[in-house]
């Protein structure tokens, strides 16, 4: 019997889609990064000082600020646990002028030391990665000392500390057809999935393959809704229409790439590749998975000859390590 395409988000290029697709952006938990002004700081919280004005009552002008940042992911200790892969992305909130400059200013201190070193992806995006992976149950702290960076008198310096949880790291063989789940190096789970059968191609890329290489979990919904929107088809009428609530979403990739429950077709599990590009697993196994995940948790998938491309979502360890610091700004040492 012929699938009937049940699948994920295409949030890149049609290109480099999978054959799935999701309504809504990538999410955790129903949460989103937190923006950081400018203005954050991490001392004390102190009432605001009224505006020197002149004798006519005009303003004096107020200390400058060149740059701040609009964005760090992840979020802080408080709200989640992150994963042994995580990255950490920071967004300003212009473009940068000077990397090498502000590069310098950024400090990231785990408390169990690993290389690291920045990349910067975009004029105003640059993003910390670590040469192994991080060392489960501590944490990280970053800060951004802006204050310092010449002529940005009026920013202040931002912090975050980050919380690294269990090492979870995941090996899915599509050619034998298991997920292999270890937390903290010992083997917790073994979970008989479907992936990507192939035979679509877009572009001179097969969009039904499942990409292999390392992957990040990015984000997950207890409840995700798939539709055929992503190929172009949004009429009902339509025999390739599909929209369908698929439990149990980890996403892995920007190219609508996930791990989720099966919707039914359960004797595939484990025996063969008949999805449109995502992992799908045993509603047990998908469950488990799901509420095990944390965001920077890594998944290896192998078997298949579709490349994961390094800037697919959080797919950063794509890049050996001396690629990875290329993107720096900073010389080498």
């Amino acid at each position: 019997m012929k699938r009937v395409t049940r699948m994920l988000p295409a949030l890149v290029a049609l290109a480099a889609a999978s054959a799935c697709a999701a309504q809504s952006a990538p999410a955790f938990q129903a949460q989103s990064a937190v923006v950081v002004p400018a203005a954050v700081t991490t001392s004390p919280t102190a009432a605001p000082k009224a505006t020197p004005t002149s004798g006519s009552g005009v303003a004096r002008t107020a200390k400058k600020v060149k740059l701040g940042i609009a964005d760090i992911t992840p979020m802080g200790e408080k709200t989640e646990k992150v994963g042994v892969g995580f990255p950490i992305i920071v967004t300003f909130d212009r473009d940068v002028k000077n990397k090498a400059q502000v590069e310098a200013l950024l400090d990231v201190q785990p408390e169990k030391p690993v290389e690291g070193a920045w990349r910067w992806v975009s004029k105003r995006k640059v993003i910390y990665r670590t040469k192994t992976y991080w060392k489960p149950y501590q944490k990280v702290r970053f800060t951004a000392r802006l204050s310092e960076l010449p002529g940005n008198t009026g920013a202040k310096d931002v912090s975050r500390t980050f919380a690294v949880g269990a090492k979870n790291i995941s090996v899915v063989n599509t050619r034998t057809h298991q997920m292999k789940v270890y937390r903290n190096g010992k083997l917790a789970k073994k979970i008989p999935i479907s992936a990507g059968k192939g035979g679509l191609i877009r572009n001179g890329v097969d969009v039904y393959l499942t990409t292999s290489g390392v992957h990040l979990t990015m984000g997950k919904k207890a409840v995700e809704t798939m539709t055929s929107s992503w190929m172009g088809v949004t009429d009902p009428k339509d025999p390739r229409y599909y929209k369908e609530e698929i439990p149990w979403a980890v996403r892995i990739s920007d190219s609508g790439e996930y791990v989720h429950q099966s919707a039914g077709y359960y004797q595939y599990l484990g025996r063969s590749n008949q999805s449109h590009g995502c992992v799908r697993a045993t509603p047990a196994g998908a469950k488990w998975f799901y509420k095990i995940t944390q965001r920077g948790d890594v998944v290896k998938i192998t078997g298949t000859k579709r490349k994961l491309q390094w800037n697919n979502g959080w797919s950063y360890w794509q890049l050996n390590w001396t690629q990875w610091k290329k993107g720096s700004a900073l010389k080498s040492s």
